[in-house]
């Protein structure tokens, strides 16, 4: 054997360790980020499709592709709106598809925790922001449900602060019309 092909051959055998080492890197930390944002993500997913088997799989898929793309991820926003970034372009994808039929089948006291403070009587609240249109519908899930701060949503979406902020004080005035009847009736 020449030394050309030994050399050949314990290239391919350490590039073959290190691939299997950072595989498994890889594995314990896809398993990290679904146990800490799993349920969140899982959440939104089920108020964006509205359907919480298609969220099961939107949240699966989102983690699939985060998987194949770990080293892509540079670090540049935090690994929460990397996740959520993902999840909504898969839910959008699902939404988009063919199949897919726009009915409310969700059950709310089915979905995991929410992640913010508050707590509303009832979901009346809820049932008003989901139906906002989608892109009005985003900005508040992301903002004051998921919690992001405003340049994790405008980063999420790709989207700049300012068409963020806009988007929020649209939906804001939309909310404050259709809800205030319900507002003063809490009073």
């Amino acid at each position: 054997m020449t030394l050309g092909a030994k050399t050949d051959r314990l290239f391919a055998a350490e590039t073959d360790v290190r691939q299997a080492a950072s595989e498994e890197d890889s594995r314990l930390e896809i398993d990290r980020l679904m146990d800490q944002y799993g349920s969140s993500l899982l959440r939104m997913s089920a108020l964006y499709l509205k359907d919480a088997d298609l969220a099961r799989d939107a949240v699966q898929d989102t983690f699939i592709k985060a998987y194949r793309h770990m080293n892509d991820y540079r670090g540049g926003s935090s690994e929460k709106t990397w996740l959520t970034s993902i999840c909504i372009n898969v839910c959008r994808d699902m939404l988009r598809t063919a199949w897919f039929r726009h009915q409310s089948r969700i059950d709310m006291d089915t979905l995991p925790e929410n992640a913010a403070d508050f707590v509303f009587p009832d979901n009346t609240v809820l049932n008003e922001v989901m139906r906002l249109p989608s892109k009005l519908r985003e900005v508040v899930l992301l903002r004051y449900y998921e919690g992001l701060k405003l340049k994790e949503v405008a980063s999420a979406l790709q989207l700049s602060e300012g068409k963020v902020r806009f988007r929020l004080n649209k939906a804001g005035e939309i909310l404050r019309v259709r809800l205030k009847e319900w507002y003063y009736d809490e009073e």
